[in-house]
């Protein structure tokens, strides 16, 4: 969908078109799950925390600014979601086999397995950091946001966000080191 059809989309939801919220909510419903699976590791929580981001931007949607894209905002939402269902507990699950990436078609069974556990490793370790490490993975590495941007939507100062970071990515370094 071009940004031009998305724009009026969004302008016809602004007005009370419900059609043209779905329309919004199915074009990016996979992004915001993705979101939320990353950050909660439970198809499940990220279904509801997906659902729930969904009210919120529909509850917010007169807010949002008709010149920017509307993707990142609604993964945002869906951040925030699963940062507030996170707040002061810590989620241990390994994340479910159905979202695993497809593996190369062309690779031989020994690089397809090796390639398999591999993401599976990574994928736990991250389930693994705390709330706050998670956090500034996903917005960073998976959303692209930049430092200053990941300190506006945390609320917290850009040092901490910085740090959070290099904390984040030494402790993966550290349980994946037998993984090199």
């Amino acid at each position: 969908m071009s940004s031009t059809q998305e724009r009026e989309l969004v302008r016809r939801a602004k007005a009370g078109d419900h059609d043209a919220f779905a329309e919004i909510v199915n074009g990016h419903q996979q992004a915001v799950f993705n979101v939320a699976y990353r950050l909660l590791g439970n198809v499940a929580d990220a279904e509801d925390a997906a659902q729930e981001a969904f009210i919120r931007a529909y509850q917010f949607l007169g807010t949002f600014d008709l010149e920017r894209p509307i993707a990142p905002w609604l993964k945002r939402i869906a951040a925030n979601v699963c940062l507030n269902r996170l707040e002061g507990q810590r989620a241990f699950s390994v994340l479910d086999d159905e979202l695993a990436p497809l593996p190369d078609p062309n690779a031989g069974p020994e690089a397809l397995s090796v390639a398999r556990h591999r993401d599976e490793r990574i994928r736990f370790e991250l389930s693994r950091l705390p709330p706050r490490y998670r956090a500034v993975i996903e917005l960073r590495h998976f959303q692209d946001l930049s430092y200053e941007e990941i300190a506006s939507e945390l609320k917290r100062p850009l040092s901490d966000i910085k740090s959070d970071l290099f904390r984040a990515r030494k402790l993966l370094a550290e349980q994946l080191k037998d993984l090199k």
